[in-house]
């Protein structure tokens, strides 16, 4: 009768680590028929699971989860999606995002990728010709590599694409990205003539040069995120009146923004560039805003977000922003809520003001980590120009305007 208990709890013990999700996974999610791979990592939290995406070395987490018979739901507010999936035989099966937006989703526990040793070097910074929506003649193509291993990201104007990670098999590099938003497939072929072949999501066909060939050859440059966006006068400042969260109408004429040097920064939390400038802002609000920097987030939003803005709620909480955060409208609506801006059409865009009101520059897009050196330059200019702003004197008002 022992024999047969003890034997009963090993078999329920060994059940209980069958059951068990936590390591890494190897994942799919197919995309107008178009399959793209990732990593994902689970982790058992007693009675809760926790599962993450990965955005190269950055983990992307659920905010809640649960599995048991068999059942796994991971919910991810701050993109108002949720993983559901059901485990049977080692493999999980079912759909991530949300109504309407729905991927068809897989995975089982993850395997070393196998791959060639005798990989030819890609490494280093390439540009790609293209005629984008936005006006752009070329982006910028980042490529870091170890042996057969290579991540990458794409960097146009409103940002990068997040990092494409992958291997060298069958003549070609296989990179993919999924971080729960921007899925993405690059299939890179090095060429004879010393360009690279990308076949871009399964159908998209682009070439890519090395930057310094593109200049010497005076191809078409890269879009600079500096002056892409303007405004009508920029003497002006950047008006705006809207409500917050909570319903309260926030102006740019409010008594906290006087003498100040702002920030007004064209957000909205289905924007995965936005989600990347986020923890910046708020980086340099808590360093700098004893100093005298004010940040406003402009938010637009899907209908449906305007009427319930749970996945804004969500985004503000992850990130910790503290400055107001302001619901402005519907994406389609931008240019016409504001009418000062030109050429105003990359999420995000970032306006600086001085504290004399003027508009000193305006930034489009956001280079993320993916983005490298890039991205480095890109934090390192915008703190320097705020030091420089908040380093300025308070303007003198007559009696009239005090």
């Amino acid at each position: 009768m022992r024999i047969t208990f003890l034997a009963a709890l090993l078999a329920a013990a060994s059940a209980a680590a069958a059951q068990s999700l936590a390591g890494l996974w190897d994942a799919t999610v197919t995309v107008n028929a178009l399959e793209v791979p990732f990593r994902m990592e689970f982790a058992d939290e007693g009675a809760n699971v926790r599962g993450w995406f990965f955005n190269g070395e950055q983990k992307v987490g659920s905010t809640s989860g649960r599995f048991g018979d068999g059942a796994l739901v991971l919910d991810f507010d701050y993109y108002a999606s949720q993983l559901k999936a059901t485990w049977k035989e080692g493999v999980l099966e079912g759909t991530y995002g949300r109504e309407g937006h729905l991927y068809a989703f897989r995975a089982k526990h993850f395997e070393p990728p196998a791959a060639a040793a005798d990989a030819p070097s890609i490494a280093g910074l390439w540009e790609i010709a293209v005629q984008s929506p936005k006006g752009e003649a070329a982006w910028r193509f980042i490529v870091r590599q170890s042996g057969p291993e290579v991540s990458a990201a794409i960097l146009r104007v409103d940002g990068d694409t997040g990092t494409l990670d992958g291997t060298y098999r069958g003549g070609k590099f296989v990179l993919s990205h999924f971080d729960g938003a921007r899925p993405s497939v690059l299939e890179v072929t090095p060429e004879k003539d010393g360009t690279l072949s990308i076949v871009q999501n399964g159908k998209n066909r682009l070439t890519a040069v090395r930057s310094a060939e593109a200049r010497a050859k005076e191809l078409p440059e890269p879009a600079d995120p500096a002056r892409h966006t303007s405004v009508k006068d920029p003497t002006e400042p950047l008006h705006f009146r809207f409500v917050d969260l909570d319903g309260r109408v926030v102006s740019d004429a409010d008594a906290r923004f006087r003498d100040k040097v702002l920030i007004v920064a064209i957000s909205g939390s289905w924007c995965p560039n936005c989600h990347d400038e986020a923890p910046f802002l708020v980086e340099l609000y808590r360093k700098y805003h004893a100093q005298g920097l004010e940040i406003v987030s402009l938010s637009f939003e899907e209908a449906e977000q305007l009427q319930n803005p749970a996945r804004l709620r969500a985004f503000i909480k992850r990130y910790g922003i503290e400055f107001p955060v302001l619901v402005v409208g519907e994406p389609s609506e931008l240019n016409a809520r504001l009418p000062q801006a030109v050429n105003l059409n990359a999420w995000p865009t970032t306006f600086f003001e001085g504290r004399d009101g003027s508009v000193r520059s305006v930034h489009a897009g956001f280079a993320a980590a993916a983005s490298g050196e890039f991205h480095r330059q890109l934090k390192d200019d915008v703190t320097a120009l705020v030091e420089r702003l908040l380093a300025e004197n308070i303007p003198s008002r007559s009696p009239s305007q005090q």
